[in-house]
């Protein structure tokens, strides 16, 4: 659960920490099973009030989330389009941590998620080096978008250290992004994670990189042509990344997306299942243990964060 708790965001020593913490040191791991009940009251983020509070119950199966974690954004402060993006962070570590720099579209010019697209500047795993799926010492860049809910594109690249981790110290995460092309890289352009060129000899728009069947199903058995929504809506080469977007830094635990593949490192759930959550929280001995307990390992530490538009300030 993402919380405005003091104890999962706050400022220290001139850096923003995003740090998770456990639910059952403040409930017990039994109430989180069964049982019990949680209300984030003034901390809760959502306007939604019925989001805020949860209960347990073994028989039905519903489980308290074991993890508080936060997730802060520009959306009522600071939006681009075409410009640079900038975070200097320390990354956290622990196992099934997924600490993320990422940029969503404010007004979503295209349609919900995923027509206007979704920007991962950086994100990354909390668990060691020797996790077979890409751990701390990966970072990993991506471009979320697509025609239809039901057929999307992810184009992604990634920049990986030998033998040290993303966690051991900081680095500078970056995006540059222009009508023509977008760049993400790690501490210096020469350590690139994705170079895409839009338009121009040799250039793809988003439309043609997707490489869409003529037809397909969006959750029906009806078949819809599959068309250029960006084009038809008057967007640029650049679209659906001709909007503008704000930036989201946050540290989630877990989670079905496929972040963290099923059967892979010892994961515990699976993706697919209705107790994946429940299954997540009976391991917390497990994965718990990994966790550093100093709040400087274990949180994502941003030294600063710099936006500047393309042509001005």
């Amino acid at each position: 659960m993402m919380t405005a708790s003091d104890s999962n965001l706050f400022v220290q020593n001139g850096e923003l920490y995003i740090l998770p913490t456990l639910t059952s040191d403040a409930i017990g791991r039994a109430a989180i099973l069964d049982g019990g009940s949680f209300d984030l009251g003034d901390d809760c983020t959502s306007n939604n009030k019925t989001a805020c509070s949860v209960k347990s119950n073994n028989g039905t199966g519903a489980t308290i989330q074991p993890v508080q974690s936060a997730r802060i954004s520009t959306i009522n402060s600071a939006t681009i389009a075409f410009g640079k993006v900038e975070v200097r962070a320390k990354l956290p570590q622990g196992d099934w941590l997924w600490p993320a720099i990422w940029m969503l579209p404010k007004d979503n010019k295209y349609g919900a998620w995923p027509l206007s697209g979704e920007i991962d500047i950086m994100e990354s795993r909390g668990n060691g080096i020797s996790y077979p799926a890409q751990g701390s010492n990966f970072v990993r860049s991506t471009l979320n978008y697509g025609v239809l809910a039901s057929v999307q594109t992810h184009i992604f690249g990634w920049w990986s250290q030998k033998r040290s981790s993303y966690a051991d110290g900081f680095h500078v995460y970056s995006l540059e992004w222009t009508p023509d092309w977008m760049r993400f890289y790690v501490d210096s352009r020469l350590e690139a994670m994705m170079n895409l060129k839009i338009t121009g000899k040799g250039g793809k728009d988003f439309f043609k990189r997707g490489h869409y069947p003529a037809t397909a199903t969006n959750g029906s058995s009806v078949a819809v042509v599959i068309e250029n929504i960006w084009q038809q809506q008057g967007g640029t080469p650049a679209a659906p990344f001709d909007q503008q977007f704000y930036l989201i830094l946050d540290v989630a635990a877990g989670g079905t997306s496929g972040w963290f593949p099923d059967n892979v490192g010892g994961k515990m759930w699976f993706d697919g299942s209705s107790t994946a959550m429940r299954d997540f929280a009976q391991a917390q001995d497990k994965w718990a243990a990994t966790w550093p307990s100093s709040q400087e390992d274990r949180a994502m530490r941003v030294d600063y964060v710099k936006m500047w538009k393309l042509g001005g300030c």
